[in-house]
């Protein structure tokens, strides 16, 4: 009570001195304390409880102040209903805090955020996240729990299709991105949602590629890799983080003192609340670390985390822990203050109610499905293109057979976590070609075979239709429930009879276009010599089949690129762009040095990697200053020409290598990208600016800094870019 006492007295002194939005931020924190003081530790806990979906006894828990956050609820009508229990029925009226899984899209779905990435471009992927947003309150619900900012460097791992790729430095871009789009200017905007960084942390490197699985990585990669995202999405005020599943090195995640309380309470000064990932924190009995789920609320309660989503973990029975002295009460007050502070910021204690009619003007509006559909477009991938077979020469074209499990298939591009998406919203391949090809080109169609199930009965009727077609569109891949959590996979071959689909298509000596629909990356060493172009889509959501005619039509010049490497085989994962060198890198000449005997080190497609209608051509790279400090700015301009016969938009890439550092470095890093758009012939200089500062390293003390010495910047058009210069850091004067 002293310290309440306390805090509210010097709130009121600095209250003077300060500007209106540090004064709201002190006014909210007195509120805070006025309501802490009036609260018990049942209702103190209550506030740090969160359950999916409702029942009689729920309501009955809101009611006593036992709920805080309700997750799974929807709808305007019902989360009104429930809100009103909380706000005019409890004994402190504290509003519910509602929270959904708006991952990328709430009606309109747009693609996944594994292919969203591969747009590179982060204003239009914020623009999904604002339209996200504006639909997803519009139906009640007031939090997100996205962005998911894992790295992912093991395309088993199912959920690489939720984050941004392999890469730091443009997971961190996205992250920013995202939570600038889900939450806006002010989290006080009706159409703001609060932002869920996840899942902290290193859950992206299960070992095995398997979900949930044990991660052990030290602590140079956890800083350096894993953590930029997350703190990328803190810097642009992301109000919530959630806490994952897996162990590193031996301490859940929630449960890590480390990375929740000292990295991102204490470095970060993060003032936003962590919700644990579902029965997380009860799954601590299952990692051994706790015998009983108080035992484990305890303990995940004094590591850093703030919210018990779903693990029956945060209970009143605490209090026994504060008065033995084992749970110090200040950790209970500061995670109510972090959630309450939350809520006052949403504005839900003045505004907790959404009007019921406000979804019928607001969901699935034609400026979010034109955005959906220029994401998309954005966000396919060129892999290859012989003969420059694409885009179709649909004048001499009299033909197109349309084949494969997935062509006509309208649940396979919602993906993953496609909140409230319906397939019937969804526009397919096939029909998004008939519609642009309508009394141009006739369309033959044969579904083939299954997407996993065995079985060639179908086959000869698809290979009929091929045999009188010009070409053959053939759309193959996965499935959407075979990515996403809980969806791992130890081979990633095209599933069930795909490929042996493809062997007989091209038997026939048909030219193919291969349209790969996917959560992840796949092997395809066995898939590309038998097509003649291969069109990276994904699964884009709602607009699909409109974006892929766009593309194959040539009515959009593909500019995606990849922002996770294809490996060749299995066999080589993780492999990665970014990666280290070894004291013996691989040489073809000799024998002792690390490599494969039976496939090269490389991916089949690395990070950054994408194809265009027309060339770009590099030249000119200049570095304005190589003697720099580390209060400058690295400078470098490099001439793009268009050297194609059409338009197209490129992907300029800056990669920096540290020639020599105090602990290895990667062979290189991306630390800039910019789109540029050029018509036939056009030239232009892109600059790119890097600040020094995010030119450093963990040494071998574990501290952060920039160390004199030569570094070499590569730039292109994916991250094997051979254009290179160098420069100096020098040390201060």
């Amino acid at each position: 009570m002293h310290t309440i006492k306390r805090s509210m007295l010097v709130v009121t002194l600095l209250a003077g001195w300060l500007g209106s939005q540090e004064r709201e931020a002190l006014g909210i924190e007195q509120k805070i304390d006025a309501l802490l003081s009036r609260m018990t530790f049942a209702e103190k806990i209550g506030q740090m409880t969160q359950f999916s979906g409702t029942d009689a006894r729920k309501e009955e828990q809101i009611r006593a102040g036992a709920i805080g956050s309700l997750l799974n609820v929807i709808g305007a009508a019902e989360n009104n209903r429930l809100q009103k229990i909380a706000v005019e029925e409890s004994r402190l009226k504290i509003p519910l805090i509602i929270g959904n899984d708006v991952i990328h899209g709430y009606r309109t779905i747009f693609p996944i955020p594994l292919a969203w990435s591969a747009s590179w471009d982060t204003a239009l992927i914020r623009q999904a996240a604002r339209i996200a947003a504006k639909e997803a309150r519009a139906v009640g619900i007031h939090w997100t729990f996205a962005p998911m900012v894992d790295i992912a460097r093991d395309p088993r791992w199912g959920r690489i299709a939720e984050g941004a790729g392999e890469d730091p430095f443009l997971g961190a871009a996205i992250a920013r991105s995202l939570v600038c789009g889900f939450q806006g200017s002010s989290l006080a905007d009706p159409q703001a949602l609060l932002a869920c960084a996840k899942h902290y942390v290193a859950y992206g490197g299960a070992e095995g590629g398997r979900d949930y699985n044990t991660v052990d990585i030290s602590e140079r990669t956890l800083r350096e890799i894993y953590l930029p995202p997350f703190e990328a999405a803190v810097r642009a005020g992301a109000g919530s983080l959630m806490s994952a599943f897996n162990e590193i090195g031996g301490i859940p995640a929630s449960a890590n003192p480390l990375t929740l309380r000292q990295i991102l309470k204490g470095e970060w000064a993060f003032t936003g609340f962590v919700v644990s990932d579902w029965n997380s924190i009860g799954e601590l009995l299952n990692h051994g670390l706790a015998a009983n789920r108080i035992e484990a609320g305890r303990q995940s309660l004094i590591a850093g985390v703030d919210m018990d989503m779903e693990g029956l973990c945060f209970t009143p029975e605490l209090e026994e822990f504060v008065k033995s002295g084992a749970l110090p009460e200040k950790y209970v007050d500061d995670a109510v203050r972090r959630i309450l502070r939350m809520k006052y910021r949403l504005g839900l204690f003045e505004n907790p109610y959404t009007d019921p009619e406000l979804s019928k003007n607001v969901l699935m509006q034609a400026d979010h499905l034109a955005a959906a559909r220029e994401l998309a477009r954005r966000s396919i991938v060129l892999l290859k293109n012989e003969k420059n077979i694409l885009p179709l020469n649909l004048e001499n074209l009299k033909t197109i057979a349309v084949i494969g499990p997935l062509a006509d298939d309208n649940n396979a591009p919602l993906g993953t976590w496609r909140c409230q998406g319906r397939p019937e919203d969804v526009v397919t391949v096939l029909s998004g070609l008939r519609q642009r090809l309508a009394g141009k080109v006739k369309l033959l169609s044969a579904k083939g075979c299954d997407i996993q199930k065995a079985g060639q009965a179908h086959f000869q009727s698809a290979i009929e239709k091929v045999r009188q077609s010009d070409v053959v569109i053939m759309v193959l891949g996965e499935g959407a429930e075979m990515s996403g959590e809980a969806a791992c996979r130890s081979e990633l071959g095209l599933p069930g009879e795909q490929l042996n689909l493809l062997r007989r298509v091209a038997e026939t000596g048909k030219p193919i276009v291969l349209v790969l629909m996917n959560g992840r990356p796949l092997v395809l060493s066995a898939v590309e010599p038998l097509a003649t172009a291969i069109v990276e889509t994904w699964h884009l959501g709602v607009q699909h089949g409109n974006a892929v005619a766009d593309v194959l039509c040539g009515d959009y010049n593909p500019s995606g690129k990849l922002t996770v490497s294809f490996p060749r085989s299995v066999g080589q994962i993780p492999v990665y762009y970014n990666h280290k060198n070894t004291g013996r890198p691989a040489n073809p000449g000799s024998k002792y040095n690390s490599k494969y005997l039976d496939v090269d080190n490389s991916p089949l497609y690395p990070f950054g990697y994408g194809n265009s209608y027309t060339r770009f051509e590099y030249s000119g790279l200049k570095i304005a200053n190589t003697r720099l400090q580390t209060s400058e700015d690295l400078r470098v301009s490099v001439s793009v020409k268009n050297v194609g016969k059409q338009a197209g938009t490129e992907v300029v890439q800056l990669y920096v290598q540290d020639l020599v550092a105090s602990v290895t470095r990667p062979v290189r890093e991306l630390k800039g990208f910019q789109r540029v758009t050029l018509s036939a012939g056009q030239q232009e200089t892109v600059t790119l600016r890097v600040p020094v500062t995010q030119l450093g390293c963990y040494d071998i003390n574990l501290q952060y800094r920039v160390e004199p010495g030569e570094f070499r910047v590569y730039v292109g058009g994916d991250s094997r870019a051979e254009l290179s210069a160098t420069f100096n850091v020098v040390a201060a004067q």
